[in-house]
C-alpha cells in the first residue's frame, strides 16, 4: 500500500508520468522503472522513502537525459564493460551514504544495455540479509559475490566493475592528452580556493577529483567556518561547487590519479604528466595536490576480513544494524567518543579502545559518554586481531600496554575511529613527506619538486579545518 501510494503520487507530478501496477509474483514489493515501454534497468525493492526518495526522483529524471549526468569520457568508459551483470545494493533507509551508491550504479545501468542495478531495503529482505551475511550497508553484490561494501563514488564503483567485468578497450577512443596551466588535485576546500584562484588570474585551470567537496561531503554539522554561523557539509559542497562553476574551470569528477611524471618527452615547458585511471593524460606545468585524507585503518589480522560482516567506520550509517547488539569502538579522540555516545543509544554495549593512557577527546564529550550506564572505557590497550567465525565478527583481541596480557571481548560489531591518512600515495616517490605520509610543503605551499604544490590535510599543515584547508589553497 505504501509504495502504490509513492508511485501513484509521484506519477501525478507529471503527464509524462505513468504509473502502472502488474500482477506478476514477486518476493517483496517492486518498483521497476522504465522508458517508453523499455526498461531502463533501475528496480528498487522496498519502498523508496527517507533519504532514497531523492534516488527514485533522479532514476526518474535521468532516465529522460535530464539531472547531472557523466560527462562523455566517463559514459564511454561505462560502455567498455563487459556485460551482463545484475547489480544489487542492499541499503538502510537511514543510511545517509547509501543514496550516493545507489545513485551512481543507477546512472551506470541506465548508460550500459547489459547492466541493471536493485536497489533493496535490507528491513525487508531478510532471508538474503542472512543468507550473504551483510552487516553493513551499502553493500553492492554483484550475483552473489560482495564488491563493495560503505561509501563508494561513482569513480570508484566504476572502477570496481572494471576489475570485475573487463573492459573492451576498443570501445573507448583514445583520446590526446590535454593541456592546462594548472591542474588542481582534489576538490575539497582546499581544491576549489586554489582553482578559484587560479582561474582568477586567467589561468586555464582544470580539477581532477574522485568527488566534490572531499571530507566535507560527509561532515554533517559545521559550526566554525568564519562568517557562517552554520552550515551542513553537503550544503558546503553544493557551494564549493557553484562557486567554482562561475569560473571557467574544466572540472573532471569520478576520477582518481594513477600517477604523475614530473618531466616526459612529450611534455614542452617543464609540464608534469598526469594519468587518470580512466586512461586520460593531463599536462600541465603547474600542479596543486590538494587530496585530503582518508579514514585510518587499524591494520590488524580481521579487520580487512570482516569489512561489512562486523567492521565497519560509519556509526551513523551502520550503527542501526547493531540495535541490541555488543559493539566495540576504537580510538578515545571526539570522533571516537561521539561514536561510542550515538551508539550507546542503539547498541545494548558499547566498549570504547583507546591505545593511550588518557581519552584525548574534549572533556565535555567525555562526561558525556560517561554518564551512559552501557559504556565501558578501556584505555592502554592495543587492539591486535578482529576476531570472527568466518561469517562475521565474534569480538576483538586487545594488549592490555600496563601488563602485556592479551586480553578478549565478545563483540557483534568494530566501530574503528583512529582519524585520518593523508591520499598522497601516488606522490610518495616524487616527493618528500613526512613520517605520517603527508607532503611537506613550505610556507608558500610549495613541495620538492618544482612546479607542483600542495594543500589542505595532505599536508604538513598542523591542523586540519576547513578554514585553514582553504587558507592553504589560496596561498598555494
Amino acid at each position: 500500500a505504501e509504495l502504490v501510494e509513492l508511485a501513484t503520487e509521484l506519477a501525478s507530478t507529471s503527464p509524462k508520468l505513468r504509473y502502472e501496477l502488474a500482477g506478476d509474483a514477486v518476493d517483496t514489493v517492486l518498483l521497476e522503472v522504465f522508458k517508453d515501454g523499455a526498461a531502463t534497468g533501475i528496480r528498487f525493492a522496498g519502498v523508496p522513502g527517507g533519504h532514497e526518495f531523492t534516488s527514485l526522483v533522479l532514476a526518474v529524471l535521468n532516465s529522460d537525459g535530464k539531472g547531472k549526468l557523466p560527462d562523455a569520457g566517463l559514459r564511454a568508459r561505462v560502455r567498455s564493460l563487459r556485460g551482463p551483470a545484475a547489480l544489487r545494493t542492499f541499503i538502510s533507509l537511514s543510511c545517509t551514504n547509501c543514496p550516493d551508491v545507489v545513485q551512481a550504479l543507477n546512472l551506470i545501468a541506465l548508460d550500459h544495455p547489459g547492466i541493471s542495478h536493485e536497489m533493496i531495503d535490507g528491513g525487508l529482505a531478510p532471508d538474503a540479509i542472512s543468507a550473504l551475511g551483510v552487516q553493513a550497508v551499502p553493500s553492492v553484490f554483484l550475483g552473489d559475490k560482495l564488491i563493495s561494501v560503505g561509501k563508494s563514488s561513482y569513480g570508484e564503483l566504476l572502477e570496481i566493475l572494471a576489475r570485475e567485468l573487463g573492459t573492451d578497450a576498443a570501445a573507448v577512443a583514445e583520446q590526446p592528452p590535454q593541456n592546462f596551466d594548472v591542474v588542481v588535485l582534489g576538490a575539497g576546500p582546499a581544491g576549489v580556493a586554489a582553482a578559484i584562484y587560479t582561474a582568477r588570474k586567467g589561468l586555464k585551470t582544470a580539477i581532477v577529483a574522485e568527488k566534490m567537496g572531499g571530507q566535507v561531503a560527509d561532515t554533517l554539522g559545521i559550526e566554525n567556518l568564519i562568517g557562517t554561523n552554520y552550515t551542513e557539509g553537503p550544503k558546503l559542497v553544493v557551494d564549493l561547487e557553484k562557486h567554482a562553476r562561475v569560473y571557467p574551470i574544466e572540472i573532471l569528477s569520478h576520477r582518481r590519479v594513477e600517477s604523475m611524471e614530473l618531466a616526459t618527452p612529450d611534455a614542452a615547458n617543464g609540464a608534469k604528466r598526469l594519468k587518470l585511471a580512466t586512461g586520460e593524460v593531463l599536462l600541465a606545468p603547474t600542479v596543486i595536490i590538494a587530496t585530503g585524507a582518508k579514514w585510518r585503518e587499524l591494520g590488524v589480522p580481521g579487520e580487512k576480513q570482516y569489512l561489512g560482516r562486523g567492521v565497519a567506520f560509519c556509526p551513523h550509517c551502520d550503527g542501526p544494524f547493531y540495535k541490541g547488539r555488543r559493539v566495540a569502538v576504537i580510538g578515545g579522540g571526539n570522533s571516537g567518543v561521539e561514536a561510542a555516545i550515538d551508539l550507546a543509544g542503539i547498541a545494548s554495549h558499547v566498549t570504547l579502545i583507546e591505545y593511550a593512557d588518557e581519552l584525548k577527546a574534549d572533556a565535555v564529550l567525555i562526561n558525556n559518554m560517561r554518564g551512559r550506564d552501557n559504556v565501558t572505557i578501556i584505555s592502554s590497550a592495543r587492539t591486535t586481531e578482529v576476531v570472527g567465525d568466518d561469517a562475521k565478527v565474534t569480538g576483538l583481541r586487545y594488549e592490555d600496554r600496563r601488563s602485556g596480557e592479551i586480553k578478549s571481548v565478545d563483540l557483534d560489531g568494530v566501530f574503528v575511529q583512529i582519524g585520518l591518512v593523508p591520499n598522497s600515495g601516488a606522490f610518495r616517490d616524487l616527493l618528500k613527506t613526512n613520517k605520517f605520509g603527508e607532503i611537506i610543503v613550505d610556507d608558500k605551499g610549495r613541495t620538492s619538486a618544482p612546479g607542483v604544490y600542495a594543500a589542505g590535510d595532505v599536508t604538513t599543515a598542523p591542523f586540519k579545518q576547513i578554514v585553514i584547508a582553504m587558507g592553504s589553497g589560496a596561498t598555494a
